[in-house]
């Protein structure tokens, strides 16, 4: 098993991943980003999110370097551009200026900022792209994939079963955490902003 495995790199890859994309932490901002739709819409959102953030992670491990490389982008780019978009969305959970739910909506949300950049993040694809880089072989490759496929697993359990929350806490609930949600979503852009400016001065 050991000649095609590594367990060591895999338990690395997956608790990394874990700690970066907070499976438990994301359940109030699902819960806020998806409040005013049915338990049903909330799970189909959750499966698509999930769904999104794996393509994403998985298309940066193959081709992400390349990919920054031809187009010329670094990560505080990245960094930047995620912050800046977290920061529209959560502008729009504290002044309730969301539009009405729809069903184009509801694919927008998984798509994002649910899929990326909350669970497909900067932070998640640079930790991908430097387990890649690192690789050695087919057990190394073999160990990253299964680490990438165990955390998303672990990120729908939680959205899925966060669903059960909304029928303790009610739909008063959830609007109380939409606001806490579009707090924590605009500390979390901030601090990608400055991140990203941080970094921009190193290279400077």
């Amino acid at each position: 098993m050991s000649a095609v495995f590594d367990a060591k790199l895999f338990g690395e890859v997956f608790v990394t991943l874990a700690v970066i994309m907070d499976p438990l932490g994301n359940i109030p901002l699902f819960l806020g980003l998806t409040g005013g739709r049915s338990n049903k819409a909330r799970r189909r959102l959750a499966w698509q999110a999930v769904v999104v953030s794996l393509f994403v992670i998985s298309l940066f491990a193959v081709l992400g370097q390349q990919i920054l490389d031809y187009l010329g982008i670094g990560i505080p780019a990245l960094q930047g551009a995620g912050g800046l978009l977290l920061m529209i969305v959560a502008l729009e959970l504290l002044t309730d200026r969301a539009e009405d739910p729809s069903e184009v909506r509801d694919v927008n949300v998984a798509l994002v900022p649910l899929g990326t950049p909350l669970l497909a993040g900067p932070g998640a694809i640079v930790a991908t792209i430097v387990f890649v880089q690192q690789a050695d072989g087919l057990k190394s490759y073999t160990a990253i994939a299964a680490g990438i496929v165990a955390v998303h697993l672990l990120v729908f359990l939680s959205l899925r079963f966060s669903v059960g929350i909304t029928r303790v806490i009610r739909e008063a609930g959830i609007v109380l955490l939409t606001r806490i949600s579009g707090l924590l979503l605009s500390a979390i852009a901030v601090q990608l902003v400055a991140d990203s400016v941080r970094a921009f001065v190193k290279q400077g």
